[in-house]
């Protein structure tokens, strides 16, 4: 047996169990997710990510979905990651900004500090990617905003948008009333999302204030994702219903998120929260 030291932490409620690598080894991780994650039987989360080290950055985080799939991006999970390596001193307590690697790249953090802790987080996500076959996503244009998908039997207006990690969004007139459990999956599996797809549902409040509900590939219904705040904002710039340059209240089950979308890049912020800490002894996967 093993034991592991982690921390639980969370993003407006998109909580994940952090395991650091620099001083201990995981091995089996995927299998490791999928215990660890279980409400009942393990900690409990939407996954784990690895906090380890980086040759390129000051920090290196994996993710692994609750059903041990690997992650490429989550941007609450890079918050936690950000308030991680500062509050345990993996940074010199000078250094307010710092640099996250990534499956999709190198992201850049702006941390909030208050009594030697770090409270909130402004990250730079990239370029939104908008070309279908990089998404990817099935589809002929060289965008696919607003355009019509049938998923179970219903045709939905979607628009597809990559953050690192795929994204479907689509604006409904009631989130609330949505059937997740049994919608989430026939998207998240549609045949025209070759790696499966995020899915957010998104009401419109007004031209700053967005409502939405998401169904995470790998993870099911979670209350918060960071990378669909920013998909669902592009979304909405794109789709006339926000402005670009503009700060974009999300508002999600777990808390809020203000995004901004501009030509060269998206940017997010929003708080990062220590839960507890402990240690879980592991066997062979």
């Amino acid at each position: 047996m093993q034991t592991l030291r982690f921390t639980k932490m969370h993003g407006i409620s998109n909580d994940y169990v952090y395991i650091s690598t620099f001083d201990q080894t995981v091995d089996h991780p995927s299998a490791l997710a999928v215990r660890l994650s279980d409400r009942r039987t393990g900690i409990g989360g939407d996954g784990i990510i690895l906090v380890c080290p980086s040759a390129v950055a000051d920090a290196k985080m994996r993710i692994f979905n609750a059903d041990g799939s690997e992650g490429r991006m989550c941007g609450n999970g890079i918050r936690c990651v950000g308030k991680f390596v500062y509050d345990k001193g993996l940074v010199p307590p000078e250094k307010t900004t710092v640099t996250i690697e990534t499956l999709s790249g190198v992201k850049t953090l702006a941390l909030t500090v208050e009594n030697g802790k770090v409270q909130s987080a402004r990250v730079d996500m990239g370029a939104a990617v908008l070309n279908p076959a990089a998404i990817p996503v099935k589809h002929d244009g060289d965008r696919m905003v607003n355009a019509p998908l049938t998923v179970d039997g219903r045709v939905w207006d979607v628009t597809a948008v990559s953050m690192g990690n795929p994204h479907c969004v689509t604006f409904v007139d009631d989130v609330d009333g949505l059937e997740l459990e049994k919608l989430g999956p026939h998207f998240e599996r549609h045949e025209a999302f070759p790696e499966r797809v995020n899915t957010e549902f998104v009401r419109v409040i007004d031209d700053h204030t967005l409502q939405m509900r998401v169904w995470e590939r790998g993870s099911g219904e979670t209350w918060a994702c960071g990378t669909g705040a920013c998909a669902t904002a592009v979304a909405a710039c794109l789709n006339g219903y926000c402005r670009k340059g503009e700060d974009i209240t999300v508002r999600l089950r777990g808390g809020e998120l203000t995004i901004r979308y501009t030509d060269e890049t998206v940017i997010m912020t929003g708080p990062a929260s220590t839960v507890f800490e402990g240690e879980v002894e592991v066997g062979e996967a």
